[in-house]
């Protein structure tokens, strides 16, 4: 239970001292303020209107009040965003306030006195007023009256730091404006004008001027505008239009085409294709057609050829000629053979084509392929020819092994080429070698090494007797 209490305080204690915030105009605003209320004047604007205006040379005083006793911190902020610090300053430190004590600076019969400078422009007297002295010994310095920040909201924001410790209801802010040189009026509100269109890419003319291409966004004054639209080929889009402050008007038209006309002349070779524009059939070649000005899809098809695609342009008031010359329809392909080892037979359904490597023109369709060679296996596989394209066969030939069956007179092992096949048994040994010029080597205790080259045909069967002398 005491755990629970004390972590509630600790709640209520957050949000007694929430932070203070700077509003858009850039002054400290409390967020959540008590009874404690300060205001400020100057001696030209004892109504607070924020319109006094003062000339550079004129003396300025400045009023401030509290309906509870607070300590008053005044500040003026001047056009180039310099400080000063009214109160305290030099020559009065007591910045202690009673309730609804009414304090003027600089008082009468002062030793100082405000005078304007300038430079012209808007100035913002600041009060903040606290219930406890506040530590200002970072912000200001008193000697030489000024601030050690320059603008309104730089200010605000290290008056917010310095009121953190102090709960929201023990201490208030207030401004007010007023003007040096002359009074320069806020600029008027803006509002905002949305303008697209279908298609897109429009020139913008607002009020006669260029403003750009659509899609587009323009701040203008509030008020009645003319809006013009325009893009080739399309009709010119007109309309006025009317902007409050504060508020977006769209403007989103569908532009709409010139419609004029030109030829579309349509010749091939052959001649007698037929003529599809967008899908449809127009007539055969040679053809002129009046259209619409604009992009169409055209097509020529004639038996035995190629259908001739194109996107034709048609403008207006001119002719467009189209006159292409028609691609056969192409129905065989190409088959090229090769192998390792070249200069194998090649059979094509069958037949005796040539000697690898090989390029034939064959119909379109599925081809059986065997490439042969003596000693080797025959490569055999099936292809598909496809017309207008190249078809690459590439025929590994293996080699047909050779057999050797050795007879001895006694065991020995045996070598060939200086690999070992094995041993004898009984003075026996058949294996299957690759064939060609091979050197064999017979080695047994106690007989001389016998070495000999021996042929072996590819697919053959060699008999070796072989008779090993007894070393003496």
């Amino acid at each position: 239970m005491r755990k629970l209490l004390f972590m509630l305080a600790l709640l209520l204690g957050a949000a007694a001292f929430a932070q203070a915030t700077v509003s858009p105009q850039g002054i400290i605003v409390n967020p959540k303020p008590g009874d404690l209320r300060v205001k400020v004047w100057v001696d030209k604007d004892p109504g607070r209107t924020g319109n006094a205006v003062y000339q550079i040379g004129e003396k300025i005083r400045i009023s401030t009040t509290v309906n509870r006793s607070a300590y008053v911190y005044l500040f003026n902020i001047n056009a180039d965003g310099t400080v000063d610090l009214i109160l305290p300053n030099a020559y009065d430190r007591n910045n202690h306030l009673n309730a609804g004590e009414v304090r003027t600076f600089p008082p009468r019969g002062a030793r100082y006195e405000f005078t304007i400078t300038g430079p012209e422009g808007a100035n913002y007297v600041l009060a903040l007023a606290s219930l406890r002295p506040l530590s200002m010994g970072d912000l200001t310095d008193i000697r030489a009256g000024k601030a050690t920040v320059r603008g309104l909201s730089n200010l605000s924001r290290k008056l917010s730091i310095v009121v953190r410790p102090v709960p929201n209801r023990e201490w208030a802010s207030d401004a007010l404006r007023y003007y040096v040189g002359r009074r320069v009026p806020p600029p008027p509100a803006v509002g905002t004008l949305d303008i697209s269109s279908s298609p897109s890419g429009a020139k913008i003319y607002l009020d006669g001027a260029y403003r750009g291409r659509t899609p587009l966004q323009i701040g203008v004054n509030p008020g009645t505008h003319d809006v013009k639209l325009q893009l080739p080929g399309y009709q010119s889009y007109q309309v006025r239009v009317q902007v409050r402050a504060g508020q977006t008007t769209r403007i989103s038209p569908r532009l709409m085409p010139v419609v004029t006309t030109g030829t579309l002349s349509v010749d091939s070779s052959p001649q007698g294709a037929e003529v599809y524009l967008n899908g449809s059939y127009r007539g055969r070649t040679p053809l002129n057609l009046s259209l619409n000005a604009g992009s169409y899809d055209l097509e020529l098809r004639l038996a035995g050829y190629e259908t001739f695609r194109a996107r034709v342009q048609v403008r207006s008031g001119q002719t467009t000629r189209v006159a292409p010359r028609l691609q056969p329809l192409v129905s065989t392909g190409t088959l090229e053979i090769y192998s390792n080892p070249s200069g194998a037979q090649a059979y094509v359904d069958g037949v005796l084509r040539g000697q690898t490597p090989l390029v034939l023109s064959l119909d379109a369709g599925a081809h059986d392929v065997e490439v042969r060679l003596p000693g080797y296996a025959t490569y055999r596989t099936r292809v598909s020819v496809t017309a207008g394209r190249s078809v690459r066969v590439d025929a590994r030939l293996s080699s047909v092994k050779a057999t050797l069956d050795l007879f001895l007179n006694t065991n020995a092992k045996v070598f060939l080429d200086g690999y070992p096949l094995g041993t004898t048994k009984n003075g026996r040994l058949t294996v299957k070698v690759d064939p060609g010029d091979r050197e064999l080597v017979l080695i047994a205790t106690g007989y001389h090494a016998f070495v000999k080259t021996i042929h072996l045909a590819p697919g053959a069967y060699s008999r070796i007797s072989i008779s090993l002398s007894r070393i003496r």
